[in-house]
């Protein structure tokens, strides 16, 4: 059966921002084509997708991640069966270790549940599952010892997959059965031209301070704050096929890849953003239904975009993505199941040789239907 895979390309620009810094505190950055280009970390843009999901799912259909899943697992046994909140900790232990999840005292909270070692992925589903078995196994045992089976833990653990779980997948490192193969895949974006960082100087005037005549003027506090901005390429492939498989349901499945195409699009990591309202819409979007491989297109801008290229650099690095991808897709035999292309003005017809010229509303819901006709068939 052809697989069906959606590509998601993205030309958008960022004014003097911060989004995603590293160690240091500048804005992470690399080297593509030889020259240094300012990149934002494919986890800062599923974790900014994921937080976007809260608006767009309703939360029985999402996850949670944490390492205090004792504690997460404990306050559903509470609220399911309220008499048996003193003993919350020691059901969700028991059968959290039923599952087989390793836990570990957690650091610098005396008296505190424990934690699981790592961070651990749920849906809201497995979460109300298991906990639903912890508080059967407790009534079942009366006054007598507590017995949860090993397998039937380890099943809710492992069924009723959340839509952000089965996007983005689930690594239990010491619990390899319960891993979720990702459905998504994230590239860093980059920017399509030379990117040399910036410093803004600021001070801090101390209010308080300046109203006492005795003391001097100076500022309160003074620092820097390192900055860019750049014209980003951004892509992201979506496997359906795996996501069905995760999912287990058409419906669901169809709503998932609606939900994920809305938040990558329209989200935006929030570092510094406060600092510089550095939020933006792409300029450009181009969606491509495949059903061979995902195919990247970065390829485009080895050689990067310079200043005075015609029509400015948004237009030449839509004209670039356009070109690129007529070219691969003649010399591979590369015919996508259908495409699609949207943003503001003139400047996304290139674009339109590869798709049909729509709207961020009309591709969502196009897609879902392709999706869905597909998985159905």
């Amino acid at each position: 059966m052809p697989r069906t895979i959606i590509d998601v390309h993205i030309i958008q620009t960022v004014p003097p921002s911060n989004i995603n810094r590293d160690d240091t505190g500048s804005p992470k950055t690399a080297v593509y084509g030889g020259t240094r280009r300012a990149r934002v970390s494919s986890q800062a843009w599923k974790r900014a997708t994921r937080d976007a999901f809260d608006e767009l799912l309703d939360r029985e259909h999402l996850g949670v991640r944490t390492k205090r899943v004792v504690e997460l697992i404990g306050d559903e046994i509470t609220r399911q069966a309220p008499d048996l909140a003193d003993r919350a900790p020691e059901l969700a232990t028991a059968v959290l270790t039923s599952a087989g999840f390793k836990l570990k005292d957690a650091r610098n909270k005396k008296d505190a549940p424990q934690e699981s070692e790592f961070l651990l992925f749920l849906s809201n589903h497995q979460v109300t599952n298991l906990a639903a078995l912890a508080v059967d196994a407790a009534r079942d045992a009366g006054d007598g010892k507590l017995t949860i089976p090993k397998n039937e833990a380890k099943t809710r653990a492992d069924s009723d997959h959340s839509v952000d779980v089965s996007l983005f997948g689930r690594m239990v490192a010491n619990l390899p059965d319960l891993n979720v193969e990702a459905a998504v895949q994230v590239a860093h974006a980059l920017s399509v031209h030379a990117v040399a960082n910036e410093y803004d100087y600021f001070t801090a005037v101390d209010d308080h301070k300046r109203a006492d005549e005795e003391e001097d003027a100076g500022a309160g506090m003074i620092g820097t704050v390192e900055f860019n901005s750049s014209t980003l390429y951004r892509y992201a492939a979506l496997d359906v096929d795996q996501l069905f498989g995760n999912l287990g349901d058409t419906e669901v499945t169809r709503r998932a890849v609606e939900a994920f195409l809305r938040a990558f699009v329209s989200s935006m990591p929030s570092g510094k953003q406060n600092t510089f309202a550095n939020r933006t819409l792409p300029d450009a979007v181009l969606v491509v239904a495949r059903e061979t491989q995902p195919v990247n297109l970065v390829g485009a801008f080895e050689d990067t975009v310079r200043e005075g290229e015609k029509g400015g650099r948004i237009a030449a690095s839509i004209y670039r993505l356009a070109t690129h991808a007529t070219e691969l897709h003649d010399a591979f035999d590369e015919t996508p199941v259908q495409a699609w292309a949207f943003g503001a003005g003139e400047r996304v017809e290139p674009l339109t040789e590869l798709g049909s010229r729509s709207t961020f509303d009309s591709t969502v819901r196009a897609v879902g239907a392709l999706v869905a006709e597909r998985l159905e068939s």
